[in-house]
């Protein structure tokens, strides 16, 4: 691929070279592509593996960011296209958890060719509730300037309460400790940014443009997706399936990779 998209985004292409088949992993706010390390390595063996990291996280360009730029989802989803683009991938399955779903979704209905399948964990059309419409994100408003201004006033101290609770699974610290260190490692401002984009993203309208086979993935105990989010997801996705996993918390693949991997392996 060309250096400058590989750069860009941090593209890692490894797993099965010579596989017919390629599997594309999309990671979530706070994360980068070492979120996938448990799951990838169940289809390491059958598939080729593409990996990367949205500009603003893990080792993506620092000087590809820019906050006017990278104001909505679409440019992010215009990054998916140009990777997918790049390397020649039509008809791919791609792997997304949380935002990269709906940035998935974006994507798919401006150039389909590029999907086939299409999995999507812990995912959301819109993060704030909407009392007109009966909708329910899981956020109010109040809730959301809270998070802002605890994110403003100290970054690192909000990240690491913030990475307790978003990935549960109290008994097992590790794994937030883990979420901890890539949320730290995000630039606070583009942190900032970025939260105040996805959390009032909506993406509502987009939903039923798609029309691809869609497997949505849900765990309990989410703080960031209520399962009224997910059964709306599964309203307006046309023949989309919809599995709830015994996995707890907003990152099921890092807490429970095998549940997460099998019920992948069972819709591709």
């Amino acid at each position: 691929m060309t250096c400058t998209i590989k750069k860009k985004n941090n593209v890692v292409i490894e797993g099965n070279l010579d596989a017919t088949k390629t599997l594309v992993f999309a990671h979530g706010f706070g994360t980068d592509q070492t979120a996938w390390n448990w799951v990838k390595e169940f289809f390491e063996d059958d598939y080729r593996l593409v990996l990367f990291d949205n500009v603003g996280a893990g080792n993506a360009d620092p000087d590809a960011y820019n906050s006017i730029k990278y104001n909505n989802l679409k440019t992010y989803a215009n990054d998916l296209l140009d990777i997918l683009a790049d390397l020649e991938l039509w008809n791919a399955t791609i792997i997304a958890h949380s935002v990269s779903c709906m940035i998935t979704l974006l994507a798919a209905s401006k150039a389909p060719e590029h999907f086939s399948k299409m999995v999507f964990l812990n995912a959301s059309a819109r993060y704030l509730n909407d009392d007109s419409a009966n909708y329910i994100g899981g956020f109010t408003q109040d809730a959301l300037n809270g998070m802002y201004n605890a994110m403003a006033s100290n970054y690192y101290a909000w990240a690491s309460g913030f990475s307790v609770v978003a990935m549960g699974n109290t008994d097992r610290p590790q794994l937030g400790e883990q979420f901890a260190y890539t949320l730290s490692a995000v630039r606070p401002d583009v942190a900032l940014s970025a939260a105040k984009i996805i959390f009032e993203s909506d993406v509502r309208n987009e939903l039923d443009k798609l029309d691809k086979q869609v497997l949505l993935l849900q765990s309990s105990e989410d703080i960031a997706v209520p399962t009224a989010a997910t059964a709306y997801l599964h309203q307006h996705i046309k023949g989309s399936k919809l599995q709830y996993l015994r996995a707890t918390g907003h990152f099921p693949h890092i807490s429970a990779p095998a549940e997460v991997a099998a019920a992948i392996k069972s819709f591709i």
